[in-house]
């Protein structure tokens, strides 16, 4: 387990807490119609931090070529119907191909590491085609202060981020628990709260920048190359 981050339930848990089971049961929600509007019909897609396939499945229902990147074989074990399958971290991933869209969600470009985040923003922005585009899922502007908070899932289960403290260097520990009628996990994982311009000054590193805000509530953007 890499320092800073645990998960407890039943099942595999990965090196950044995540419980395997957990997210296997896990709904897509919005996520596929909010990549599906930005995209092109049919676009081969490069899935950065895949998990169980939440979003993978709906995407190649949806008739997208979808190459699935994790650190988990555990996970990796659980996607069905992909175009490939690849079994690296994010930051050093390294694949004989480009893509039109390059996808790195779940909160990922908030890494508390600056050294893994460039190097994410690096793999992105290395993998995409001439004309492709980066989709991003960035935290809410009061992910870290409203808190705690709960939410019941349609489906059934609930989740509560219970506590998101300050642990040095900018950087919070996040403490959260997923019950489920028969079962329940929790994750705590570091995260490095960002600001819009705190998150373009990172893009600019990468030599990428914003193209556009895809939701109403600013979590999900797409990203271009900055004009040469």
């Amino acid at each position: 387990m890499r320092k800073g981050y645990e998960g407890t339930g039943p099942g595999p848990i990965t090196p950044d807490g995540c419980a395997v089971d957990m997210y296997a049961r896990l709904p897509a929600g919005n996520e596929p119609d909010v990549i599906e509007a930005a995209v092109p019909p049919g676009a081969s897609i490069l899935e950065l931090g895949s998990g169980a396939g939440r979003v993978t499945h709906p995407l190649i229902a949806r008739g997208f070529a979808v190459t699935a990147v994790d650190e988990s074989p555990d996970m990796l074990a659980r996607i069905s119907g992909a175009r490939r399958t690849v079994h690296a971290s994010i930051e050093e991933l390294d694949l004989d191909e480009r893509f039109d869209v390059v996808m790195l969600a779940s909160f990922l470009v908030h890494t508390g590491d600056p050294a893994v985040r460039r190097g994410m923003l690096r793999t992105c922005r290395k993998h995409l085609k001439e004309g492709g585009r980066i989709l991003i899922q960035r935290e809410g502007a009061d992910w870290h202060t409203n808190v705690p908070r709960e939410r019941v899932d349609p489906s059934g289960y609930r989740v509560r981020i219970v506590s998101s403290e300050p642990v040095g260097d900018g950087v919070h520990s996040v403490h959260g628990e997923y019950a489920f009628a028969d079962a329940t996990w929790t994750q705590t994982f570091r995260s490095r709260p960002m600001t819009p311009a705190q998150l373009e000054e990172c893009l600019a590193e990468a030599d990428l920048e914003t193209e556009a805000v895809l939701t109403d509530d600013g979590t999900w953007i797409k990203v271009r190359p900055l004009a040469s």
